[in-house]
């Protein structure tokens, strides 16, 4: 049996997070370990909880949670972060994404949606809005994505189509029949080729490109 997904809640109205709290305590296999309402606390909690995954909201009394995630990333390099807030226009999405964030709902997000995000960004994989991936693909962008996929090799569409689906570097390998190491190059190469910066802004040009 797989151990519980551990979920940390960085928010700072009490009511959403005592709220979320008592959602995600009747889900299976998720186990919430600490709350927060600002980044100070964010970091402690981060520390003591161990968690797996963040809900962070964006809008903290101390710090703006697109300058937060990269501090909870160099103490905790495998967590996971899902932002979860009330915006979804390019001033919060870009930021947000760059600076880390695995995935991007909005708090009028269904809970049963919630609850599989987190499900499916412990898996590995990334989640967005409509809205927040509209934004980011309106940013990434312009011109016609078919033009740029000319420059790729069959193999490089491949692993771009993958990057599409959330799959991580293993899962590539494994359904291309190729190692992690040529995984790698593969992907660098499709980032270069595209002048994308990251895995994040490839998924949303697959999507947008229509290989998804």
């Amino acid at each position: 049996m797989s151990r519980d997904i551990k979920v940390m809640i960085v928010d700072d109205h009490p009511v959403v997070r005592k709220g979320l709290r008592a959602f995600l305590e009747t889900q299976p296999g998720m186990e919430v370990v600490g709350e927060a309402g600002d980044g100070r606390e964010a970091m402690r909690e981060l520390a003591t909880g161990e968690p797996d995954l963040v809900l962070l909201d964006l809008h903290l009394p101390d710090a703006a949670g697109s300058d937060l995630i990269p501090k909870m990333r160099k103490w905790s390099p495998s967590v996971k972060v899902l932002v979860l807030t009330g915006f979804a226009d390019r001033r919060e999405v870009v930021p947000a994404i760059r600076a880390g964030a695995d995935g991007y709902l909005l708090k009028d997000t269904d809970p049963d949606q919630l609850a599989e995000a987190i499900r499916e960004l412990a898996d590995g994989r990334t989640v967005y809005a409509q809205e927040a991936a509209a934004a980011l693909s309106a940013y990434v962008s312009g011109g016609d994505p078919h033009e740029a996929l000319a420059d790729l090799t069959a193999r490089e569409r491949e692993v771009l189509a993958g990057l599409g689906q959330g799959w991580s570097n293993a899962r590539l390998a494994e359904e291309l029949f190729v190692s992690e190491k040529t995984v790698k190059t593969h992907v660098s190469a499709v980032l270069r080729k595209l002048g994308l910066d990251d895995r994040t802004q490839a998924a949303l040009f697959a999507v947008k490109s229509g290989l998804v």
